[in-house]
């Protein structure tokens, strides 16, 4: 496993992006689209507070219900800023809500860690799984393909309602 098995509890508070959206689903992935016309229009965002890149899930309150490879949802190509006042054209404003988010290390592009996160980590935990957008950090550190690379998955939890 490239992941650590315990993630960090981190309180996030409201996040602004900018980016792009495409609505996908796991069985018609279209991530390397949505970040193929992205990247090259990133350098117009201009009141960027990181280089950091978030790519944001979106998912329809039932989605993690079921598993359905074909569920649409909505992923996002987008960095933070400080303010919507210039949005690029063919771009448009994203707020990430604040909340209560499990935060997972992973080294490397062990798609793993997911399956490990939904059916192990949040099963055996003191959380629920939240009804607001998944996101990962991609900073200095992540290499596209890259065995060494590193990022953040930020998985949204509440705490779970244990009863009396």
């Amino acid at each position: 496993m490239n992941f650590q098995t315990e993630p960090r509890i981190e309180i996030l508070h409201e996040k602004k992006l900018i980016g792009k959206q495409l609505q996908m689903s796991l069985a018609d992935n279209k991530t390397h689209q949505l970040w193929q016309s992205f990247m090259p229009k990133r350098a117009e965002i201009q009141n960027p507070l990181s280089s950091n890149l978030f790519a944001v899930q979106v998912y329809e309150p039932n989605y993690f219900k079921a598993f359905d490879p074909k569920a649409i949802f909505v992923k996002w190509a987008t960095l933070e800023v400080s303010d919507f006042i210039n949005i690029p054209s063919e771009m448009e404003p994203f707020t990430l809500s604040g909340g209560l988010y499990a935060v997972f290390e992973l080294k490397g592009h062990d798609i793993a860690i997911f399956d490990y996160i939904f059916r192990t980590w949040i099963p055996n935990s003191d959380y629920d799984l939240d009804n607001r957008p998944h996101f990962e950090i991609l900073g200095e550190k992540y290499k596209k393909d890259d065995p060494n690379s590193e990022e953040e998955i930020w998985i949204p939890i509440k705490e779970k309602n244990i009863p009396a």
